[in-house]
C-alpha cells in the first residue's frame, strides 16, 4: 500500500534547537525586538533562581549556595543567580574562574556588580555576609577554595554553556571531579543536599551532541533557556541534566518557528490536548471508543498477548479481542482480563499462527478500528512470516507492529509503505531496528534520530524507536523525543504493554475523532502516558521490582494527573 500522510502538525511541542540557532535567536531578540541583552541575562538568572526556590517550596531563608561561574555569558548568568538568591536570604558564595578584568560584555557587568555588592557586605563571624565573591585564577586558588569542607544546600554550575566544543581540562576538570566526589558522598549518606543545578546545560557537554565529549557535571536540575538543545534531551548526554526545566527568558516564540527545526521535545500539554479531545462524553459507550484486535501469542509465549490485550483494554478502548493460535488460547484466557475477548487462529505444528489463518484474521480486522500485531507471535516459521506480511500489506485499518511482527518483516520490504488512510506504526527497540535495516553491527546505528527519521520518511510510516528516551519519527522527517519514563520500563513485557496502549489510544482517536484523527498525536500521547505511568509506579514501588503489570496498573493515575476534569462524571 502506498500513499502520503497528511498528518496535522502538533503545535504545542517544544522545538529542540542547535547552539547556532540559539545564538541567532538571542541576536534577533536584541536587534529586531529591542530587548537589551543584559535584560535576557537577568531573565535567565531569575529563571534559575525561581527553579531553585520552587525546589525548596519557597523556603530559602538560612540556606547556603555556592555559584561556580565561568568567564563567559554562562558565568554571567550565574552571577545574576547569586544576586537573586542573596536577595531572598540565601548566604551565597560566588566564585569566578578567572579575573573580572578579563571578562567582557554583559558578563563583566554582572561580575562587577556582584564584586561591588560583596564588598559592601563585609559581615562578621556571628553574621556572615549574605554575598561573597572570589576570583579563582589558578588550580592553586581552587585547591585553597575547595579544601575547606563547607556545607551547601545548593551548588550552581554556571561554568560553560552552549558554546563548548572541546573537553574541559585543567581547573575546570578538577571542579567537575570535585562535584562528583560531593555527589557520591551525598548519595552514600542518602542526604538530599547539596542540590546541583546547571545553568542552560551541564558544563562539559557539547550542546549539539547526544554523546558527552569529556567529563561532565552530573546535575540534579538543569534550567535550559528559550528551548532545549540536543544534549538536554538526547541520551546519554541527557542523563546528566537531571530534571529539565525549559524557561522562557523573553525571546519571541516566532523566532523558534524555523523550517530547519526537525527535532522536538514532547510536553505534558501535548498528551493533555489529546486526552481532552478524546474525552468520554455523556452518551459514550463501548462502540464509540474503538475496537482493538490484538494478533499475538504462540504456544509457550502467551503472556505477551495477554499484556498487550490488557493494556489496550486499560487504555480506554471500548472493545479488545485477542486473536491467538488455538493451542495458546486457553492460557491467554487465563492471563487476560475478563473484559478481553479471545478467538483462535489456525496454527503451525509448533503452535505459531499459520498462513491458513489469513482469511479469518482479515475478517476479524474488518470489524476492528485498529490492529496490533506481533507480541509473542514467533518469527521462526515461514508460514507465520507469510501471515504477518499478508495482514500488513492488505490492512484495512491503522496497524501497530511490534516484536515478532517486526521480525517477520525484517529486513523491511522496500515496497511496503504506510498511508494516510491506513497508517503503519512500528515500535522497535534498537535490536529490532537493526534487523529492520538489515544490519548487524551496533556501530551502524549510532545516530538514532537520523536513523528513525530516514526510515520513517523512506517508508512513509510512524516509527517509535524505543530507548531510554524514546523517539517518534513521522513521514515528513520530524522527530519527537518523549521525556517520560525510567530504567524500570526496561522490564520484560513493557514493550507489549506499550503496544497495547498505543493501539488503544489510536482506536479511541479513530473511533471518536473520525476524519480529525491522526495516528501521530495518539502515538505521542500513548508514549507520554505510558512513560508517566512508569514514573508513578517507580515512585510508589521503585524501579528495581517494577514489572509490566505495575506500569499498566498506573495508567489510570497518569491519565487523571494529566486530565483530572475529563475523568470525572
Amino acid at each position: 500500500m502506498t500513499g502520503t500522510y497528511l498528518l496535522p502538525i502538533i503545535q504545542t511541542v517544544q522545538p529542540v534547537i542547535s547552539a547556532q540557532q540559539m545564538r541567532q535567536i538571542d541576536s534577533l531578540t536584541v536587534e529586531n525586538f529591542g530587548t537589551p541583552s543584559l535584560l535576557l541575562m537577568e531573565a535567565a538568572a531569575e529563571a534559575v533562581a525561581q527553579a531553585i526556590t520552587s525546589h525548596f517550596s519557597g523556603d530559602l531563608v538560612g540556606k547556603k549556595a555556592r555559584i561556580l561561574c565561568g568567564p563567559g555569558n554562562n558565568g554571567g548568568d550565574g552571577a545574576g543567580v547569586g544576586r537573586a538568591l542573596a536577595r531572598v536570604g540565601v548566604q551565597t558564595d560566588v566564585i569566578l574562574f578567572g579575573r573580572v578584568d578579563n571578562t567582557k560584555g554583559d558578563a563583566r557587568i554582572n561580575f562587577e556588580t556582584v564584586r561591588r555588592l560583596a564588598s559592601f557586605e563585609a559581615g562578621s563571624s556571628a553574621q556572615p555576609s549574605p554575598l561573597s565573591f572570589v576570583e579563582c585564577a589558578s588550580v592553586t586558588d581552587w585547591e585553597g577554595i575547595a579544601k575547606p569542607r563547607g556545607t551547601y544546600d545548593v551548588i550552581v554550575d554556571a561554568l560553560f554553556g552552549t558554546g563548548l566544543t572541546r573537553p574541559l581540562e585543567g581547573v575546570y576538570l578538577q571542579v567537575i571531579q570535585h562535584l562528583a566526589m560531593i555527589r557520591a558522598a551525598r548519595d552514600r549518606s542518602s542526604r538530599a543536599r547539596p542540590l546541583i543545578v546547571s545553568v542552560d546545560i551541564p558544563s562539559g557537554l557539547n550542546a549539539d551532541l547526544a554523546d558527552p565529549i569529556g567529563a561532565v557535571v552530573q546535575s540534579d536540575l538543569t534550567v535550559a533557556f528559550t528551548a532545549p538543545k540536543r544534549a538536554n534531551v538526547l541520551p546519554p548526554a541527557s542523563h546528566f541534566n537531571g530534571e529539565l526545566i525549559v524557561a522562557n527568558i523573553g525571546s519571541p516564540s516566532a523566532l523558534l518557528e524555523s523550517p530547519e527545526t526537525k527535532l522536538f521535545l514532547v510536553q505534558e500539554a501535548d498528551a493533555r490536548e489529546w486526552l481532552v479531545a478524546t474525552r468520554y462524553q455523556p452518551d459514550s459507550y463501548k462502540n464509540t471508543h474503538g475496537h482493538v484486535l490484538v494478533i499475538a501469542g504462540s504456544r509457550g509465549y502467551t503472556g505477551a498477548a495477554a499484556l498487550c490485550g490488557n493494556a489496550a483494554m486499560r487504555s480506554g478502548a471500548g472493545l479488545v479481542t485477542i486473536a491467538t493460535p488455538a493451542s495458546a488460547q486457553s492460557s491467554v484466557v487465563a492471563a487476560a482480563m475478563p473484559e478481553v475477548m479471545t478467538t483462535a487462529l489456525a496454527e503451525t505444528d509448533r503452535g505459531a499462527v499459520s498462513d491458513e489463518a489469513i482469511d479469518h484474521a482479515k475478517h476479524l480486522a474488518s470489524k476492528a478500528t485498529v490492529v496490533a500485531i506481533g507480541p509473542g507471535l514467533s518469527a521462526e516459521d515461514e508460514r507465520t512470516r507469510q501471515f504477518v506480511k499478508s495482514i500488513v500489506e492488505n490492512r484495512t485499518t491503522p496497524i501497530v507492529i511490534d516484536a515478532d511482527g517486526l521480525n517477520c518483516l525484517a529486513p523491511w520490504p522496500t515496497d511496503l509503505r504506510g498511508s494516510e488512510a491506513h497508517p503503519l506504526v512500528l515500535t522497535p527497540h534498537a535490536g529490532e531496528m537493526r534487523r529492520l535495516l538489515g544490519i548487524t553491527d551496533k556501530s551502524e546505528l549510532i545516530d538514532n534520530v537520523a536513523a528513525a527519521r530516514l526510515f520513517a520518511v523512506k517508508h512513509q510510516l510512524i516509527l517509535v524507536l524505543k530507548g531510554s528516551r524514546s523517539l517518534v519519527a513521522r513521514p515528513d522527517g520530524r522527530v519527537f523525543v518523549n521525556p517520560t519514563g525510567n530504567a524500570g520500563l526496561g522490564t520484560a513485557g513493557a514493550g507489549d504493554t506499550l503496544t497495547g496502549l498505543i493501539a488503544g489510544f489510536n482506536a479511541q482517536a479513530f473511533a471518536t475523532l473520525g476524519s480529525d484523527a491522526d495516528a501521530l498525536s495518539a502515538t505521542i500521547a500513548a508514549l507520554y502516558v505510558g512513560g508517566l505511568a512508569g514514573d508513578l509506579a517507580a515512585r510508589e514501588i521503585g524501579m528495581r521490582t517494577m514489572v509490566a503489570s505495575d506500569i499498566q496498573s498506573h495508567f489510570s493515575a497518569a491519565v487523571r494527573l494529566l486530565d483530572p476534569d475529563g475523568e470525572m462524571p
